[in-house]
């Protein structure tokens, strides 16, 4: 009978602690991601330039979203409210007047399947800091507190 009752607090020990494993290596939620990105972004500006060529793009939640020009050049958009299936979209647009991209007037547009695309407008332009924002996620992988980037 002891050993029974000494297996059973080892046996929850154990569970826990790879529990803990498990959520530790968890991918991050959307708030982290904003609030991770909204940490290494500059103030607000009025427009950026834009060629026509999104190098990528990060959803952050149904309201924000970060989108790299270049590689070493990206720009957290901050919406005007939720955006429909901003989270699961396959591939987005944006506005540009003239080569730029405007808050308050430019918009992002959600593509993929369904059959009304919904404009939703930029509130907030932010620029990021692509290298302290990779910087940061490097220090928390390390830290054991980000998960590994997925191999191809």
């Amino acid at each position: 009978m002891k050993r029974y009752c000494l297996a059973i607090p080892a046996l929850l020990a154990a569970t826990l602690a790879l529990s803990a494993c498990a959520t530790g290596g968890a991918k991050m939620d959307d708030a982290q991601r904003l609030a991770l990105y909204r940490q290494h972004a500059g103030a607000p500006v009025d427009s950026f330039q834009y060629f026509g060529r999104i190098d990528g793009w990060t959803p952050l939640g149904d309201s924000a979203l970060a989108l790299w020009t270049k590689p070493n050049q990206a720009y957290l958009l901050e919406l005007q409210g939720r955006c429909p299936d901003l989270d699961f979209a396959q591939a987005i647009s944006v506005s540009n007047q003239m080569g730029r991209v405007h808050q308050r007037f430019d918009k992002v547009t959600v593509l993929g399947q369904q059959t009304i695309q919904i404009p939703c407008f930029i509130g907030r332009i932010l620029p990021l800091d692509v290298k302290a924002i990779k910087q940061a996620q490097k220090d928390m992988r390390s830290a054991g507190t980000m998960p590994e980037p997925a191999k191809p």
